[in-house]
Order: C-alpha cells, then sequence, then structure tokens
C-alpha cells in the first residue's frame, strides 16, 4: 500500500481503522494475559482472590514517620531510606537516634 497515494480522507478512514484493530489486538493480548495467570495460579492451587490481595496489600501505604527533629517537629523520617540532613548533623554530632524517636 502506497499511502503517498490515498487522499486525506482515505488515509483518516484508515487511521480509524488501525486506531480500532490495535484497541481489539490489546483487548484480546488481555485477556489472554489474563487465562495465563489464571491457569498458572490454579496449576499451583493458589486461588485467584488470594493473588489479587496479596497485590493489593503490597500495593504501599504511608509508612508513619519514626524520627522527628527537636529542632524543627516538622522535620521528621520514616527510618526507611537515605538518612536526611538533619539526621546525619545530629549524629555526627555523636547524639543517639534514639533520642529522635517518636513516642
Amino acid at each position: 500500500m502506497n499511502l503517498s497515494e490515498l487522499s486525506v480522507s482515505e488515509l483518516r478512514a484508515l487511521q480509524e481503522k488501525i486506531k480500532q484493530e490495535i484497541k481489539k489486538r490489546e483487548e484480546n493480548e488481555i485477556a489472554e494475559a489474563k487465562r495465563k495467570i489464571q491457569a498458572i495460579a490454579q496449576s499451583v492451587g493458589l486461588p485467584l482472590k488470594d493473588l489479587l490481595t496479596a497485590s493489593a496489600r503490597t500495593a504501599g501505604g504511608k509508612v508513619p514517620p519514626r524520627y522527628r527533629n527537636p529542632g524543627n517537629a516538622e522535620q521528621t523520617w520514616t527510618g526507611r531510606g537515605h538518612q536526611p540532613v538533619w539526621v546525619r548533623e545530629w549524629l555526627a554530632s555523636g547524639k543517639s537516634l534514639d533520642a529522635l524517636l517518636i513516642k
């Protein structure tokens, strides 16, 4: 098919057909993936609802802060990831991390 020979209206019609075909194929791929997942879950004796609830649990939630800066109560840290500058400075001054614990 030589696209340069098509009129603008023919190109638009072709574009619409392509959009519809892509959507149909994506839906088919998703349906096939779901069938495969269900088959794998069944083969190992895992109820699909358990698989879905496990995913929801690990989706993550906000972790409450464990440490607070005594000099600025708005600065907190969960204890995860890199230590903020204020925590590093606190520890460098020889003070204990336990002193920053939120009680």
